[in-house]
């Protein structure tokens, strides 16, 4: 092996229906729970993280965990909830009583229609996959303007980096605002050139996730961006 090179634990990869080892461990994103024992509810590679055992799908659909945030698009309405699109194959309602506004019951379509996009948080999954979110939590809100760019969920990690490094140091570069969705949504807002530019660097993440070298890789192309506007604030 080259001296170069860090030697890095062999990642472990699960099927489903494999038990997961680990007796202080909690259910994660990816996993059930069946006889008090914590089984692999998809094809992917186990992680843990703050006790909570998580299985990173190889491919495939967003699974939603509690307290996941997720960047939502609401894809129809009620008279007490908006059916929130979370990228995910289970649709997740958003009841009134779990937004920042008082909504008077059949009054739902003056707060927000179809197509408006929200940053929301996973409130419940329940054993049978049901799902539901809130706005009810700092941070959360509609979002207005930007754009939005989608990449696999898995991927997530890598463009957030460690400790938030990768995601601060693309909107340092290009002075773009950045909400990041564990649901493999990204929303940006800013001068047209520099939110281009940022969807480029994150592009080159999802399709190079797992290569040596890629903050490199990013940071050398972000050096070619030049400074356009000023960050907008939030």
């Amino acid at each position: 092996m080259n001296n170069n090179e860090v030697s890095r634990q062999p990642r472990e990869i699960v099927m489903p229906g494999d038990l997961l080892d680990g007796d202080k461990l909690k259910p994660g994103a990816g996993t059930y729970v069946s006889g008090g024992n914590i089984y692999a509810a998809v094809l992917g590679i186990k992680s843990v993280k703050s006790n909570y055992v998580n299985i990173i799908p190889l491919g495939g659909r967003y699974i939603p965990c509690v307290g996941d945030s997720v960047i939502g698009k609401v894809e129809d309405i009620g008279p007490s909830n908006w059916l929130i699109d979370i990228n995910s194959p289970y649709p997740a309602p958003l009841h009134v009583n779990e937004v920042p506004w008082r909504v008077e019951f059949g009054d739902t379509a003056r707060y927000m229609n179809v197509g408006d996009v929200i940053l929301a948080k996973v409130l419940m999954v329940d054993e049978t996959m049901r799902v539901q979110v809130t706005m009810k939590d700092q941070g959360l809100r509609k979002l207005t303007g930007g754009q939005i760019v989608e990449i696999a969920h898995s991927k997530v990690p890598r463009v957030i980096g460690k400790s938030g490094s990768m995601i601060q140091m693309i909107k340092g570069y290009t002075n773009c605002r950045i909400f990041v969705g564990q649901n493999g949504r990204i929303w940006l807002d800013g001068e047209v050139d520099n939110i281009m530019h940022a969807i480029k660097a994150i592009q080159m993440i999802d399709e190079d996730a797992h290569s040596f070298g890629l903050t490199e890789k990013v940071k050398a192309y972000l050096e070619t961006v030049p400074a356009q506007a000023e960050q907008k604030t939030e």
